[in-house]
């Protein structure tokens, strides 16, 4: 059984930053790759970013492409999520996610989940 926690996120203004991070256990985390993504009120889940097992591979939509860095530690099992020049669209709670089949951008692609961290992003 895999158990992911987020945490990290909070309030902040228009073009702030926060860190968001993501810590796994139950499963060898360094054998997946991660992704996060978010959902507003009212909206569907959207993809965020992920990266690879090693690292050595991203991906981001591009809403938050030159704003927002994945990456990984594998020795502390934890994906983080750095987020800068925040927008008030940011705004959502964001979760975390394990694919067993790569680098996806699709929820459907990933078969775990935290239980999300709300970002609130002020005008």
């Amino acid at each position: 059984q895999v158990q992911l926690v987020e945490s990290g996120g909070g309030l902040a203004q228009a073009g702030g930053s926060l860190r968001l991070s993501c810590a796994a256990s139950g499963h060898t985390f360094s054998n997946y790759a991660m992704g996060w993504f978010r959902q507003a009120p009212g909206k569907e889940r959207e993809f965020v970013a992920a990266i690879s097992w090693s690292g050595r591979i991203t991906a981001y939509a591009e809403s938050v492409k030159g704003r927002f860095t994945i990456s990984r530690d594998n020795a502390k099992n934890t994906v983080y999520l750095q987020m800068n020049s925040l927008k008030p669209e940011d705004t959502a709670v964001y979760y975390c996610a394990v694919s067993r089949l790569g680098v996806r951008t699709t929820p459907a692609d990933f078969d775990s989940w935290g239980q999300g961290t709300q970002v609130t992003v002020s005008s």
